[in-house]
């Protein structure tokens, strides 16, 4: 990853399944939260990033 301002589409992928394994953990642990829902948010809208990203 350099500082010439590309981003690229995988870390949105990474970081979506990142969020997926912490709602998914807090979902376990608190069960349907503010915490969880926000999570779960993110998750979707990194992927949708990740698509409008890769495939646009």
């Amino acid at each position: 990853m350099g500082i010439d301002g590309i981003i690229e589409p995988i870390y949105f992928l990474i970081t979506s399944f990142g969020f997926a394994i912490l709602s998914f953990i807090n979902y376990r642990k608190y069960g349907k939260t503010l915490e969880t829902i926000y999570l779960s948010i993110l998750t979707v809208f990194f992927i949708v990033c990740f698509i409008i990203l890769n495939f646009y």
